[in-house]
Formats: C-alpha cells, sequence, structure tokens
C-alpha cells in the first residue's frame, strides 16, 4: 500500500474515533448536566430564600412610599384631633410581618407580660445571622401594645437603597448612648443587640454571644435608669445561617470594610419562639462591665433553657408540630 493510502485511512480512522468520542461525549455530558443541576438545586435555593426577606422589606419600603405620595387624601379622612400620620401605615406593615411570622415560622412570644405597658424598656437580644425575629417581635408589640419599639441599627443599613424612609418611619436609627438614653427618658422602649452585625455573621448553631468588650447598652441603661428585659428568639440560627467555610478569612474582611461580607443560606420554615426574661432593673451599684455580665447571663440562662444546643433545623421544623418541653431552671 501506498503512502497516500495510509494517510487516507489514518485520516478516515481519526475521522470516525472523534465522531465517535463527540457521540459518547454529547450522552456523558447530558448525563453529567442533569447530576449537576440536581445537585446544586437545592443548594442554590437554600441561598436563594434569603432574597424572599429582602423582597418583603422592600415591599414594605414600596408601601411607605406609595402611602407618603396619597399623604393628602389619607390627612383628608383623617383630619380630627391628634393624628400621627404615620400610624395607619405602622399598624398596616405590623400585620403584614405579623401575618408572616405565624404563617411561614408559627412565630410566638412568651413572656410579653415581662414588658411594661407604659414607660421606658431596653430590650437587648441576641443577633440572628437576619434579625428576621426582631421583626416580628416589633409587629406583634406594636399590634398587642400600641407601643413602638425604637431600634438600634447598624450604620451600613443607611447606604441600603431606600431604607432612609423605613427607618423613619419605623425609628431605626445607629444611635449614640446619649441619644439613646434620651429615647428612654422619653417613655420608649428601645431594643439593642449588643454583638450586632459581627454576631450575626460569625455566630452560629451553638448561640454564643459574641459582644467581645461592648458596653455601650450599658451605659444607655445607667443613664436611662430604665428597666433591661433580655430576649432570646429560639431556633433562630435554624432559620438562617452563615456560611461555615473559610471564617478566619471573613472576619479579616469584615474588620477591614466593616460591612456584612459572609453568605447567609437558609429561609427555612422553622418554629420561632421569643422568649423575653425577668426585668433587670437599675442598680446604680452596678458599673458598666456589670451591666453587661448581669445580662449576658440573663440571655445565655434563656438560650440554654429554651435552645437546642447545637440548634438541628430538622428538630427546629418538628418544632413546628411539637410542642418541646423546655428544661428546668
Amino acid at each position: 500500500m501506498s503512502s497516500a493510502d495510509d494517510l487516507i485511512t489514518l485520516s478516515n480512522e481519526t475521522v470516525g474515533n472523534s465522531t465517535f468520542f463527540a457521540y459518547i461525549g454529547q450522552y456523558i455530558d447530558l448525563d453529567y448536566s442533569i447530576w449537576l443541576y440536581r445537585l446544586l438545586t437545592p443548594v442554590l435555593v437554600t441561598f436563594l430564600l434569603p432574597c424572599a426577606f429582602v423582597l418583603l422589606i422592600y415591599c414594605t419600603i414600596s408601601f411607605l412610599y406609595i402611602y407618603k405620595l396619597h399623604s393628602r387624601f389619607i390627612l383628608q379622612v383623617y383630619n380630627e384631633g391628634d393624628f400621627d400620620f404615620w400610624d395607619v401605615a405602622r399598624t398596616l406593615v405590623a400585620v403584614v410581618w405579623d401575618a408572616h411570622g405565624w404563617i411561614f415560622h408559627g412565630y410566638e412570644v412568651c413572656g410579653l407580660e415581662n414588658l411594661p405597658e407604659t414607660g421606658p424598656a431596653l430590650i437587648i437580644y441576641y443577633h440572628g445571622a437576619i434579625p428576621i425575629d426582631m421583626y416580628y417581635f416589633t409587629a406583634r408589640v406594636y399590634l398587642k401594645r400600641q407601643r413602638l419599639i425604637y431600634t438600634v441599627g447598624d450604620r451600613f443599613l443607611n447606604k441600603v437603597p431606600g431604607w432612609k424612609l423605613l427607618a423613619r418611619v419605623m425609628k431605626i436609627s445607629p444611635g449614640t448612648v446619649q441619644s439613646c438614653a434620651s429615647v428612654l427618658r422619653d417613655g420608649n422602649m428601645l431594643s439593642i443587640a449588643p454583638g450586632g452585625v459581627y454576631e450575626a455573621q460569625f455566630g452560629d448553631s451553638n448561640y454564643e454571644l459574641l459582644w467581645r468588650q461592648r458596653v455601650g447598652f450599658a451605659k444607655v441603661a445607667i443613664e436611662s435608669k430604665a428597666p433591661i428585659i433580655p430576649m432570646f428568639t429560639e431556633n433562630l440560627r435554624e432559620g438562617f445561617r452563615s456560611v461555615g467555610l473559610a471564617k478566619r478569612l471573613f472576619i479579616r474582611l469584615y474588620n477591614a470594610v466593616r460591612f456584612p461580607v459572609r453568605p447567609i443560606y437558609g429561609g427555612f420554615p422553622v418554629k420561632f419562639r421569643t422568649h423575653l426574661g425577668a426585668p433587670i432593673q437599675y442598680d446604680p451599684s452596678l458599673s458598666p462591665e456589670d451591666v453587661q455580665e448581669k445580662v449576658a447571663f440573663a440571655i445565655e440562662e434563656l438560650i440554654n433553657r429554651h435552645q437546642r444546643i447545637p440548634g438541628s433545623i430538622f428538630d427546629a421544623l418538628v418544632d413546628r408540630f411539637i410542642t418541646r418541653k423546655t428544661k428546668a431552671k
């Protein structure tokens, strides 16, 4: 056989092999794509579910803007006596959030009697990956007690588009020791999470308090002489969680930018139950560090009594249907 015939034969074999592997590759790629799709779909869903929470916030903001644009017509209807223009909007927003909490998480509040009917109260709470429990709690108290809870929020929230109107209506602000004490002296209720965004980002299902050396809330309590109400929401970390990988890297990044950088996943319809502890009354003999220690102990007591540690998403889902007995004091 000539060299030309050899080349033709070799060429035909190469083309044949290429066609064969391409044919097989189509099926392999198809099967791989289906496998990858089935594998990643639950993962993608768990990262997309928190977007529903963000969507609800922006629905709330959109409603407030529409309400503001129609202020002239609303004021024509409510034109008698002392009328706070935003009261109606707050009530409607509270109804929506309270309904969402009840439907999606079977939300309950235990110990509501520990909140004063009138007068100031400083509510100190554990900060979950997303403080959705504080939205539900504020709505429930507003509907049950007709009292608005002022809230201290992180400064980065002011950079979120549309947030300023929501913050103005629902009384959310960064606050200083002096401004927070002034809010309490005026007879209002104020909520603070000493752990802040750091606790939200780097806390886990063991529910350890990550307050570091923060005593600002204690100074507020001492200056205002207001009672402190410890608060903790059961299964909060099972509803939303932070990604557990590369924790040290995310801590360094957070310390550099002071902005939430750690991805959050979840949105699971677990049971949420907020527990309020007995009021901690003003004691002039206590220093800010003493107050911090006393309040931290009270919240840890709530956690140890009502929370399964480490938290379990499956068990938290079961809690929607079976009431778990709390630990004895």
